[in-house]
């Protein structure tokens, strides 16, 4: 099945980021998101009839969501894949809506993570290839493919903090982005080492926050408030869950899933005007760039340099300032999607890229291990 130009997304917003305090439950954002994502689609709570989520929090999302928001869908998909699992759902939507499961699917997803004090991953059980060194999860994972991609291909920190500081310039033209101050590649190789080679500022934010889409067919999608943003293509790949079996520590599934997105949205990457790249740590946007057919195997590192996907720059990469310097709840592939979709509207300001008429966003879950891409389109490239 091709899903091309079938659905559409039609609604995106964000509930309250940051710091919102211990006040708020993940499900009060959710509320939120979705409160502002009808308001943003002109459509009702009463429309919703497909709901998608994932969390750490709860054990069955979206009957959890589902009670919280009084919403009694006929089509319910609780996929978990990490922080990828949100791309993912916008495919499981298109398809479901193609099916006939479903005519307007709610994607939600939030967390409070700052507020309750840092760091919160789904337990996993003892794996005796790696939980006798006592790893960081998950930096010393993260850690350990910078350090084979330095091996392998000379790539340098100063490379690693190119990344971040592209983020930081992004993150500056961005009002709802939690770090806006300057920042530098020395600032980045100067910062407390964590998990060598990546120090503080090499890895992402730990913030609250969350988002929801709202997502129906191509021909509803024509009679609503905001234009749509149609899904060209999309595809999902994992090789592993744990690192210590990943085949190779350069190469993500990223290689199949963008391949495979591509192959249904009918364009390469030479057509895609805007790049979201989920940037849990700086190691990934190089990965990804790589394995999505931007650059070659080993020259992502190079092709950072110089404010390459910085504003301004050859590639716009991850405009509202990633996961690095705008936000990161815990899962991040949500954000990525709602800034895609506005870059795609023209409703970014001053970081709007002009002309924006394709756009990737690409989903990273568990320790590079689930990988999913989309590629999104306004009505012009259909």
């Amino acid at each position: 099945m091709s899903a091309r130009g079938k659905a559409a997304i039609v609604g995106a917003a964000e509930s309250d980021l940051g710091a919102v305090g211990s006040g708020f439950t993940p499900l009060d954002l959710i509320g939120q998101a979705t409160e502002r994502v009808l308001t943003d689609a002109g459509l009702e709570k009463k429309d919703i009839d497909g709901l998608f989520s994932a969390s750490v929090y709860y054990q069955m999302p979206t009957l959890v969501v589902g009670e919280y928001l009084g919403i009694r869908p006929r089509y319910s998909d609780a996929t978990m894949m990490g922080g990828s699992s949100f791309v993912s759902h916008l495919l499981h939507a298109a398809a479901a809506i193609e099916a006939g499961l479903c005519e307007v699917a709610l994607v939600a997803y939030a967390s409070t993570q700052l507020s309750e004090g840092g760091f919160r991953g789904v337990s996993d059980p003892p794996n005796p290839f790696e939980t006798p060194y006592r790893a960081r999860y998950p930096v010393s994972m993260y850690a350990l493919a910078a350090s084979r991609h330095m091996y392998e291909y000379g790539t340098t920190r100063e490379q690693l903090a190119e990344v971040a500081v592209a983020a930081r310039q992004w993150a500056k033209l961005n009002p709802k982005a939690f770090m806006r101050d300057d920042l530098t590649v020395e600032d980045v190789l100067a910062s407390r080492m964590i998990s060598s080679p990546l120090s503080l500022l090499d890895c992402c934010l730990v913030t609250d926050g969350g988002g929801a889409l709202l997502v129906t067919s191509s021909e509803r999608a024509k009679d609503l408030r905001k234009p749509p943003v149609y899904l060209l293509g999309a595809g999902e790949a994992h090789w592993h869950r744990n690192i210590s079996q990943m085949p190779d520590l350069t190469v993500t599934a990223a290689a199949d899933s963008g391949r495979r997105a591509y192959e249904m949205a009918g364009v390469g990457p030479e057509s895609v005007d805007v790049t979201m790249l989920y940037d849990a740590f700086t190691i990934n946007p190089i990965l990804f760039l790589e394995d999505l057919g931007f650059c070659e195997k080993g020259e992502g590192g190079t092709f950072v340099e110089g404010g390459r996907t910085a504003p301004g720059g050859e590639l716009p990469v991850n405009t509202n300032g990633g996961g690095l310097s705008y936000n990161h709840p815990g899962m991040y592939g949500l954000l990525l999607l709602i800034e895609a979709v506005r870059q795609l509207r023209g409703e970014c300001g001053e970081r709007q890229v002009e002309g924006a008429e394709v756009a990737l966003a690409h989903g990273n879950g568990g320790v590079l291990s689930s990988q999913v891409t989309a590629v999104l389109g306004t009505q012009s490239v259909l």
